[in-house]
């Protein structure tokens, strides 16, 4: 029987295995490289050496061109190997180089003769790099936070910001000769007795330097193909010769047609992660901006297909090491790269064309964790290819996910965007949404906020109770406390305080990046950072808005009704009780029968209950509302926005953020897993999907703009019969028309397979789950995370 999306051709089919094969290394030549040019110009200014460093390293990197390929370009001496980034940390790569074998999950390999190069660089880079500036801005007040990783600042200390995706369809119709012809425009008018036309000189000349350093990149490649083709066999000869002149054209120039478009993509997507290893590059709205290549050119649907299955496959070769905490909140090395599809014309009429049905049946075919896919809802959205959407679901690979404009367009258009920019808003990384090439860094991902820690602390007089050591003032013990509304009080006081101090890390980090890593293709790449003269840091983008991520919602709803419940309003339970049950993680037999009333007796969030989904809407309230207080680092700076909003895209953080918490109200035992996203905690939605989507529907979506995460889960006999699926698109349909739900995705999984996937890994090597806002295979995964997935909620129709 053939299946739905037909399959692979057979040179994809080996090309996908080859790199699924690959093991992945840790790589030093990167690392090595910009060592050499960061040492031989200590005098430029960091936005010329950041400009020298990618020229250097383009130039001298070792290229390749695999046997299989029809897209070149290599991040790394080998795909799917893990380059260094020295410039912003060296301090946990070289803690971890015995380690990386040996970790739970996420392994990488190492050699010795990689371990000598990093070692030999190490000093150059000691108290040298963001990680070290970055702290060395923190004031003393915010100390605390930081030896205890309160806000899970790693991903921040360690990487670049990337969470964007540029202007690919200007790079296609212009060719980065455009910009370099703007550039120079601009750069000869300049007003050189104007102060700021100093910085904006340097900036300009390194744009320069950096679009030829793309150029000659691509043209090692035309080189390396034209020699290779002087051995091959006349088909691959062929192959090799058109690659040879699509790379002597683009970037630098224009692409004419759909095979020179895909390369320029690829060359700009693969060197925006070789200069910076911020994760969440995305591709934007890919079906838009590439559709006139498609009918524009004189190519088969065939071979639309195999460029596609040949690019995500490419994809998947990026990689990026994280340091073993880091792991914890992106479980399964995952790099977010996504592709949105679908959506609406600025004229609000069904974008869908004939290549968004071809995207979908490649990602299809190819079903990896790269690209992360992701369609645009709407109410109007043509229902064939909501239909096709469901069937890819059906495959269990956890995509797509959708994303809707019903709530998304509204909410930018309420904070200051342009009704065109909303509409051509694509997803960014995970479930964050942003306008491609005119955003700037992080629409999501700056500190964590674990409520149900941060209610702890509340209940702990301000003392963190998993470290001992004071958050914030103290605001009373619980034990002490004859009321709910009291103890409302003292959480609003706490999550306020720790609001501010929160802001506090990220400006000072913010600040350190901006002076000392600025990333100058992905600058010169987003409006209109090239009009301003300035990098996005500084303030070049169009919009510039950002959000933190909130972790435990389920959680902390269930904290908060079980206390409400049992302590204050039915007085089953007394403070000190649950105090001390808290205190001892329920494991008396006493403390154990508490646990069973907390976890039995009192009512829970995902089943449309108002009376828990308005509490923990209240206890937002106050996050949300302080929050809006601080503006960014870049605003009024140029940018439209500069402020912050909510968000809870908290990726695999809920399993290393439950690490770090101690038992909590909702019956939940001290280190175990909070709940993911703004799903439910796991088997406490009973009342079936409606319940679930109602629940979350009641939070502030229009002020948590930066991702309303919702993960279900169903069995594949479940999506079996036509009648089933029929239903879940009704479902899906009324949760987005109806009830503005943000996002929502699935994993089609049953639970017995997750349990023999982790018994038996050997027999699931392709098995793939919905981690979060991202897919990931199940074996990479930590035996804390895969739990995790394992013990969701299974939901039938």
């Amino acid at each position: 029987m053939k299946a739905h999306f037909g399959t692979l051709s057979d040179r994809m089919q080996h090309f996908r295995n080859e790199v699924l094969n690959e093991l992945p290394y840790i790589d030093s030549q990167r690392a090595m490289l910009v060592t050499e040019v960061y040492k031989n110009n200590r005098h430029q200014p960091p936005v010329m050496k950041r400009a020298l460093m990618l020229k250097h390293i383009l130039e001298n990197m070792d290229i390749y061109i695999e046997d299989d390929t029809l897209i070149v370009g290599n991040q790394a001496t080998k795909n799917c190997n893990a380059p260094i980034f020295p410039e912003y940390t060296m301090g946990f790569v070289i803690d971890e180089l015995d380690l990386f074998e040996k970790r739970d999950g996420d392994v990488f390999y190492i050699t010795e003769d990689t371990k000598k190069d990093l070692l030999s660089i190490k000093d150059f880079w000691d108290h040298n790099n963001l990680r070290a500036r970055g702290e060395a801005l923190l004031p003393e007040e915010v100390s605390v936070f930081m030896e205890t990783g309160f806000f899970g600042m790693e991903g921040k200390l360690n990487a670049g910001d990337a969470h964007l995706a540029v202007n690919y369809k200007r790079v296609l119709s212009e060719g980065l000769i455009g910009y370099e012809n703007r550039v120079r425009s601009l750069n000869n008018a300049l007003d050189l007795t104007d102060p700021d036309s100093i910085d904006k000189r340097v900036f300009y000349n390194a744009v320069l330097i950096v679009i030829e350093a793309v150029k000659t990149f691509a043209n090692r490649y035309s080189v390396l193909a034209r020699t290779l083709a002087e051995s091959a066999n006349e088909k691959r000869k062929k192959e090799l010769l058109e690659i040879s002149r699509i790379c002597e054209k683009v970037p630098y120039h224009k692409a004419e047609s759909f095979k020179e478009a895909i390369q320029s993509v690829w060359f700009i997507q693969l060197i925006l992660q070789i200069e910076s290893n911020g994760h969440s590059l995305s591709y934007g709205r890919f079906d838009q901006y590439m559709y006139s290549y498609f009918i524009n050119d004189n190519i088969s649907k065939e071979e639309v297909l195999e460029y596609l299955n040949n690019l995500w496959i490419k994809t998947l070769t990026i990689n990026k090491v994280r340091s073993q905490s880091h792991t914890y909140s992106s479980a399964g090395s995952p790099m977010y790269q996504n592709v949105t599809i679908g959506g609406q014309t600025p004229e609000g009429q069904d974008a869908v064309n004939e290549l968004s049905f071809i995207v979908l049946q490649s990602v299809a075919q190819t079903r990896l964790t790269q690209p992360n896919l992701t369609v645009r809802y709407h109410k109007n959205i043509n229902p064939d290819f909501f239909d096709e959407c469901i069937e890819v679901m059906k495959l269990g690979f956890g995509m797509p996910a959708l994303n809707n404009d019903e709530i998304i367009i509204p909410s930018f258009i309420e904070k200051g965007v342009k009704k065109d920019d909303a509409y051509d808003y694509s997803a960014i990384g995970c479930v964050e949404t942003a306008v491609p090439g005119k955003w700037g860094y992080r629409c999501t991902g700056m500190s964590y906020m674990n409520f149900p820690r941060i209610l702890l602390c509340a209940m702990n007089n301000g003392v963190d109770l998993t470290t001992g050591k004071r958050f914030t003032k103290g605001y009373g013990y619980f034990k002490d406390m004859t009321s709910y509304e009291e103890l409302m009080k003292a959480w609003d006081g706490c999550v306020r305080e720790l609001t501010r101090y929160s802001v506090i890390v990220e400006n000072a980090i913010d600040k350190a990046s901006e002076r000392d890593v600025p990333d100058i293709l992905c600058s010169a790449l987003t409006e209109d950072c090239i009009g301003r003269g300035k990098t996005i840091k500084e303030g070049g983008a169009i919009y510039d808005f950002i959000s933190g991520l909130q972790v435990g919602i389920a959680n902390m709803a269930n904290s908060l009704a079980a206390i409400k419940t049992l302590v204050f309003d039915e007085k089953r339970i007394t403070p000190t009780q649950l105090w001390d049950a808290l205190l001892d993680d329920f494991s008396s037999e006493e403390n154990k029968k508490i646990q069973d009333m907390l976890i039995n007796e009192a009512p829970k969030y995902g089943n449309d209950n108002d009376e828990v989904d308005m509490l923990v809407v209240e206890a937002y309230d106050s996050y949300l509302d302080e929050m809006k207080k601080y503006p960014s680092t870049r605003y009024n700076r140029g940018p439209i926005g500069g402020i912050r909003y909510g968000g809870t895209s908290s990726i695999s953080a809920n399993v290393g953020q439950g690490m770090g918490t101690m038992a909590t109200p909702d019956g939940r035992h001290a280190h175990d897993p909070l709940a993911e996203g703004c799903s439910p905690a796991h088997n406490t939605d009973k009342q079936g999907p409606t319940a679930v989507f109602k629940s979350v529907s009641k939070l502030k979506t229009n002020e948590i703009t930066g991702g309303v995460l919702l993960n279900q889960k169903m069995t594949p006999t479940m999506l079996s019969t036509e009648e089933n699926k029929k239903k879940l698109e009704l479902l899906i349909r009324t949760y987005f028309n109806r009830l503005h739900g943000y996002h929502v995705q699935y994993n089609i999984v049953s639970k017995e397979t997750l349990i023999d996937a982790q018994r038996h890994p050997e027999k699931h090597k392709d098995l793939i789950v919905r981690v979060a806002g991202y897919s990931a295979f199940f074996n990479v995964l930590s035996k804390a995370t895969q739990d995790d997935i394992i013990n969701r909620t299974e939901q039938s129709l």
